[in-house]
């Protein structure tokens, strides 16, 4: 029962059945607060995972861009004849099959002279082919369109001799996996890429042909 003043009286300890002593009800309060507290951390540390999980999805969705579609096909046969105005040399035409196809084609002159051009093939296997025709280009061209790789053997193809410089087995070898390369006339003809020997075949084929 209440006194006169209206004073709750003493909380009764379940366990002791007695009411808590002062110590004991400070030591209680303690440690509800205690509770209180971590339970309260514990929420705002939730809410802080939760709110910076929010930020970064919105980040991934204004910055992330899904892939950008493949380039379109470039008519190479047409760009070659626009380009051989420019060139003293034939360029590189080669007749493949409807299932090869072009990303990219250019004639373009370096600083010291030497003009290249460069068609980007895609393989009927979707692999890549890069042809690189230098005009009256040197050794020191040629390392350099292969980043001074060593040839590794030799080949006969389409009756041309090519050297093989065969790096698929390298550390990320990108699309130097493999290159054939020739010179005829003064003139080095580049190929590289990712693609298998038969197609590396069938353009090299096709270019030998060209040049004979």
């Amino acid at each position: 029962m209440s006194d006169s003043k209206g004073q709750k009286p003493p909380r009764i300890v379940a366990e002791l059945g007695r009411p808590e002593t002062p110590e004991e009800t400070a030591a209680r309060k303690a440690e509800n607060s205690r509770k209180h507290r971590a339970n309260q951390t514990l929420r705002n540390l939730i809410y802080s995972l939760i709110a910076t999980l929010v930020v970064v999805l919105v980040l991934v969705a204004v910055v992330v861009r899904p892939n950008p579609e493949a380039r379109g096909t470039v008519d190479y046969h047409q760009v070659a004849a626009d380009a051989q105005v420019d060139s003293a040399v034939d360029l590189a035409d080669p007749e493949l099959a409807d299932t090869w196809s072009a990303n990219d084609a250019s004639l373009t002159t370096s600083a010291d002279g030497i003009s290249t051009w460069y068609v980007g093939f895609i393989t009927p296997e979707s692999q890549f082919i890069s042809l690189k025709q230098g005009i009256a280009a040197n050794e020191t061209w040629v390392s350099q369109q292969l980043e001074q790789l060593a040839p590794t053997s030799v080949t006969e193809v389409g009756g041309l001799t090519w050297d093989v410089y065969d790096d698929r087995d390298g550390d990320d070898p990108g699309n130097l996996a493999y290159s054939l390369v020739t010179t005829v006339d003064g003139t080095s003809y580049v190929l590289s890429g990712t693609a298998d020997d038969a197609e590396f075949t069938e353009l090299a084929t096709q270019i030998a042909e060209e040049l004979q």
